[in-house]
């Protein structure tokens, strides 16, 4: 039982991380939302503390998630898929400026020639 427990807290810890990671924020920032040390939140984080039901809703509501998704690991993967969506969108614009750069670089090109410098 204790190593179910151990296991549970370890998980819903790795969770709580992915989602900061995900977020793309600081221990420092989190910690300071949540009016906890950032040892504190590496502890929870790490899964080497207990983290009672009220703090887990907080740390539900500071990310905008249920409890239940940082319990059970929606959470992961729906943030997962969030994140791919939105590189793979930046890859696109990206590759759409890079190739406005280009077509502008051409003309800066065929004006040089054209001034014959």
């Amino acid at each position: 039982m204790a190593l179910a427990n151990h296991r549970l807290i370890s998980e819903i810890g790795a969770n709580i991380k992915q989602l900061r990671l995900a977020q793309a924020k600081g221990q420092t920032e989190v910690a300071k939302a949540l009016e906890i040390s950032v040892a504190a939140l590496s502890k929870i984080e790490n899964g080497q503390t207990d983290i009672n039901l009220s703090r887990l809703a907080q740390i539900a509501k500071y990310f905008e998630v249920s409890v239940s998704s940082i319990i059970s690991n929606e959470v992961t993967t729906s943030v997962s898929r969030s994140v791919i969506e939105e590189i793979t969108e930046l890859k696109q614009q990206l590759l759409d400026k890079d190739a406005e750069v280009m077509k502008l670089q051409k003309k800066v090109i065929d004006l040089y020639d054209k001034l014959g410098l």
